[in-house]
């Protein structure tokens, strides 16, 4: 069969992208369908089938346009993966979170990502514990710029404990800001793969986005906002507690931590796995535990950290 679709209200090249780029993504999932681009017009010449589910996907693009300052080929990948409102997230967790800034979809990588992201649509409070490399924090910080940009929230705050891992701050060069800054960096990272670099210090200049030492956040009430605590395992019992009573009305919190690597002088004053379990079983609390197994990075992190603690658990040295 023979139908022919009429863009109205839009500017056609909004939808086929620069050299019809977006267009010919679309066609490229529907090989036995002519699909022709005449202006405002476009011909699909095919089954009664294929012509019904193009057009129904040719309105998810648009749709989603009204939504997006633009569109890429990854919008195309994303509506044939199933990216849609947060309901899918709880029932499945596989689906995109953010846009990074060239398009590209950042989505839950594994299974316990995806946990992550259900648990964050399902509680106000989540706990995510694993080792390194198993992308805790980088799930959480896209999990807050898409409130963010959705306007679930107002602000997104960024918090780790000020310990230093074999240097003190008192030798480092610059002002406090300068001092702590690279141990902030790994969010300033995150951030900059999902904001582009202008709006980001626009964000960061009025307060939209904070990042801050745990210390600064005592007095405070966090109304409206998703809060991330990052390297939750060099905080004590008390401020950890004193962290999660910032809570205020309409907001998400998330703990990261990896619990093998602890640089507070007594490992055992960690306060991270202590008060996961006191307030674990409290409705609206999810905590959620990465393995070896769930590492991101280069295949050889896994094998490295795996060796490491084999090392550990021998008893010939401290956790490194």
């Amino acid at each position: 069969m023979k139908k022919t679709i009429r863009l109205e209200a839009i500017d056609p090249v909004e939808i086929y992208g620069t050299g019809n780029r977006i267009l010919e993504a679309l066609c490229g999932y529907f090989p036995k369908l002519k699909v022709t681009a005449r202006g405002t017009e476009i011909i699909l010449d095919g089954s009664e089938a294929e012509t019904e589910e193009f057009e129904v996907k040719l309105n998810m693009l648009i749709e989603r346009r009204l939504h997006k300052t633009s569109l890429t080929p990854y919008d195309v990948e994303d509506i044939f993966d199933g990216e849609t409102s947060p309901e899918r997230f709880r029932l499945s967790g596989d689906s995109t979170i953010v846009h990074g800034n060239d398009g590209k979809p950042i989505k839950a990588r594994n299974r316990t990502q995806q946990e992550m992201v259900k648990a964050y649509f399902e509680n106000d409070l989540i706990f995510a514990v694993g080792p390194a490399g198993t992308g805790k924090t980088y799930v959480a910080i896209a999990l807050a710029v898409r409130a963010l940009k959705n306007r679930e929230v107002k602000r997104i705050i960024l918090t780790r404990p000020a310990v230093e891992a074999g240097e003190r701050l008192g030798f480092l060069p610059g002002d406090l800001k300068d001092k702590l800054d690279p141990y902030l960096q790994p969010l300033y990272d995150a951030l900059g793969d999902m904001i582009p670099q202008k709006k980001l210090q626009d964000f960061m200049a009025d307060g939209t986005i904070q990042i801050a030492p745990l210390a600064y956040m005592r007095g405070r009430t966090l109304d409206k906002a998703c809060v991330i605590l990052d390297e939750a395992q060099n905080t004590n019992l008390s401020q950890l507690k004193m962290f999660l009573t910032r809570m205020g009305r309409d907001a998400k919190f998330i703990v990261t931590g990896d619990a093998t690597q602890i640089d507070l002088p007594h490992k055992e004053d960690s306060g991270l796995l202590k008060g996961i379990e006191l307030v674990r079983k409290i409705k609206g609390v999810s905590a959620i535990f990465f393995t070896d197994d769930d590492i991101v990075r280069h295949h050889l992190v896994s094998k490295i950290v795996k060796a490491f603690d084999r090392y550990s658990e021998a008893g010939k040295q401290d956790n490194p």
